[in-house]
C-alpha cells in the first residue's frame, strides 16, 4: 500500500472508530478536512516532503530581517513597553446626529439607533444607542491615528491597518455618551517593511464601569 493510501486509510478509520470529529471546532475541522483532501488527491506525500527537515538540521522559522536605523530604534523602544498603556485619547462625543449620519451611510436605520421617541418607550436602555460598528469606525480618531499634528509613531513614513484579531462590545453606547480609547501594547514584530504592532484597545464610556468595545488591533509601520 502506498504511503498516501495508508495515511488516508488510517485517518478515515480514526474518524470512523472514535467519532471525534464531532468534537472539533469549526476551524480545526476545516484543517482536518484539508488533510484528508490532500491524502485523497495524492498530494500529501509531496507536501510532507516539501516541509521535511533532517532531525540534525536547525530550522529558522523567523527569517532574519535587517531593520532601518529608525525602525530599529523604535523596535527597541517599544519592546521595553510591552504590556504598558502607550496611548490614552481624548473624550469624543457620540451624539444623535453622529449616529444618524452613520445610519445613513451604512443604511442601518433600525429604530434602536435612529428613533429617540420610540426608543424612550420600547428600548430597555430608554434611549437610542450607537451602532457597534460606529464605535469601530471611530477607532482611528479615538487612537489619534489620523492626527497629523501628533502622530503616535512620527519616525514611520506610513501606518497601515492590517485588521482586528478580536472584537467585543461589552456595553452599549447611548446617544450623548463620550468615549475615549486606551491602547495597551501587546506585541512588536519586525517585518520586511518595518514593524508590525499589536495593541489591545479598550474604548471607555465616560462614567460607566464597563467598556463600550475591546479590540485587538494589528497595524504595520513602514519606514
Amino acid at each position: 500500500m502506498k504511503v498516501t493510501d495508508l495515511l488516508k486509510h488510517r485517518a478515515e478509520n480514526l474518524v470512523k472508530n472514535t467519532e471525534f470529529k464531532q468534537w472539533m471546532s469549526p476551524t480545526v475541522r476545516e484543517y482536518w478536512d484539508g488533510f484528508l483532501d490532500r491524502a485523497n488527491s495524492r498530494q500529501l506525500f509531496s507536501w510532507v516532503k516539501e516541509f521535511h527537515q533532517p532531525a540534525n538540521e536547525e530550522v529558522n522559522l523567523v527569517p532574519d530581517i535587517e531593520l532601518k536605523p529608525e525602525a530599529q530604534a523604535l523596535y527597541e523602544e517599544l519592546t521595553s513597553k510591552l504590556g504598558e498603556v502607550i496611548h490614552t485619547g481624548d473624550w469624543l462625543m457620540v451624539d444623535q446626529q453622529r449616529i444618524n449620519q452613520f445610519g445613513d451611510v451604512t443604511e442601518d436605520l433600525q429604530w434602536i439607533h435612529t428613533d429617540p421617541e420610540r426608543a424612550a418607550v420600547e428600548s430597555p436602555f430608554k434611549t437610542t444607542i450607537a451602532h457597534g460598528f460606529l464605535t469601530l469606525a471611530l477607532l482611528p480618531k479615538l487612537t489619534d491615528s489620523v492626527d497629523a499634528d501628533k502622530p503616535l509613531f512620527p519616525s514611520a513614513k506610513l501606518v497601515v491597518n492590517i485588521g482586528l484579531n478580536s472584537v467585543r462590545f461589552p456595553y452599549p453606547v447611548k446617544a450623548g455618551n463620550r468615549l475615549r480609547a486606551v491602547s495597551t501594547l501587546s506585541k512588536v514584530t519586525p517585518v520586511r517593511k518595518g514593524l508590525e504592532i499589536e495593541r489591545e484597545i479598550k474604548v471607555e464610556i465616560e462614567g460607566v464601569r464597563r467598556p463600550a468595545c475591546i479590540v485587538v488591533s494589528v497595524i504595520q509601520l513602514h519606514f
